[in-house]
């Protein structure tokens, strides 16, 4: 199987596997501006070279013996399961993307018919109950990880810790999972730990948010999304994400940590 959504600079200073609503394009382009001294000029998912992904051919190999040796720092960012899953329903859901479509073309019309959801006109623009079609989204995303039905689940709402195992499972090792909510502490982690031909100033890095403005603005604290129904299919499809990542699944509206992360658990409870 390899290593699905893995990055690794070009030097090979550092190896990160990518996990979908959790400051991806920044960390990306934190690892091209600390090989190359500018950033990728674009989305960097799109980069197509001056970074090794695992989706390109040439970089596997690179990728592979990397990782199995664990030649270079390795790491991956999380973030809290509430705020990335309301995340994805404004991006994904209720948002234009950047080619001018819906994502994933006849996703949003299926969502309609089926599940009843609205969002916010053909332009992702105008006034809807967020909450409504919010929690009936919860419902769809429950019904494709549980059942992958009426379609398999899509990476920015499957769980983390599904993303995060895959790099265990198939030979990788982690030297540090951030949170995206003190991403700026853990970041400097990261580049204190490796050595790059250019210097990050992690102040002076803008935030690279792909997804900003593709849809409606959330109307309401994250709270307000999750009735006691909604948590618990949110406990239902991301258990693990909570009990490893040390989230608060208690209160939504804390979306900061409430524990240390445990390499060794995370290494154990995601690598069977």
């Amino acid at each position: 199987m390899g290593f699905p959504g893995t990055w690794m600079t070009e030097t090979e200073s550092v190896v990160y596997r990518v996990v979908p609503k959790c400051a991806c394009s920044t960390i990306g382009q934190i690892m091209y501006y600390s090989d190359h001294g500018d950033f990728f000029d674009g989305d960097i998912h799109d980069a197509k070279n001056g970074l090794h992904k695992w989706a390109l051919d040439d970089s596997q190999p690179l990728i592979s013996a990397n990782v199995q040796a664990h030649k270079s720092y390795a790491f991956t960012c999380v973030r809290n399961p509430y705020t990335r899953i309301l995340s994805s329903f404004f991006d994904k859901i209720c948002g234009i993307q950047r080619n001018g479509k819906r994502y994933r073309g006849n996703l949003v019309p299926l969502l309609i018919q089926k599940y009843g959801i609205e969002v916010g006109g053909d332009d992702g623009k105008q006034d809807f109950d967020q909450i409504k079609s919010f929690r009936r989204f919860l419902l769809f995303a429950r019904d494709t990880i549980r059942w992958r039905r009426p379609m398999d689940p899509d990476i920015h709402w499957s769980a983390m810790s599904g993303h995060v195992s895959t790099y265990i499972v198939n030979g990788g090792t982690y030297d540090k999972i951030l949170w995206t909510e003190k991403f700026n502490e853990g970041m400097a982690d990261v580049l204190g730990a490796i050595e790059t031909p250019h210097a990050v100033d992690l102040d002076a890095i803008p935030r690279f948010n792909e997804s900003e403005g593709h849809g409606p603005k959330r109307a309401h604290p994250v709270e307000d999304y999750f009735d006691d129904m909604s948590m618990h299919l949110v406990y239902e499809i991301f258990k693990r994400d909570f009990d490893v990542f040390k989230y608060d699944f208690e209160n939504p509206g804390n979306k900061m940590p409430i524990g240390e992360i445990d390499l060794e658990e995370v290494h154990k409870k995601l690598g069977d």
